[in-house]
């Protein structure tokens, strides 16, 4: 399972919030052995940005251990608004 998670941040945290998420990604990935990207939109629209985390082939159980790197990171004090997370399985397997 692929979890894509959006989120809004406003311009004047972004330094902030990026500063919290990268070190996060990187325990999760080393901890669970999952690739994680970070992504945004080109475009900024009223002075917020939208930010992407990506965690691919998740294992059972990380949803839970993502919800708690987030709260240990503190991410909410600088997201503006809730959290989105889409789940997607492959249904084809690359060789």
């Amino acid at each position: 399972m692929d979890l894509y998670i959006y989120y809004q941040v406003k311009d004047a945290d972004a330094a902030s919030l990026l500063a919290a998420v990268v070190p996060m990604q990187a325990a999760l990935g080393a901890r669970h052995g999952v690739a994680c990207q970070l992504k945004r939109r080109p475009e900024a629209r009223d002075g917020k940005q939208t930010w992407m985390e990506v965690y691919a082939a998740t294992p059972a159980g990380f949803a839970s251990a993502l919800d708690e790197a987030v709260a240990l990171a503190g991410l909410s004090a600088w997201t503006d608004g809730p959290r989105h997370t889409e789940l997607f399985m492959d249904l084809v397997t690359c060789a």
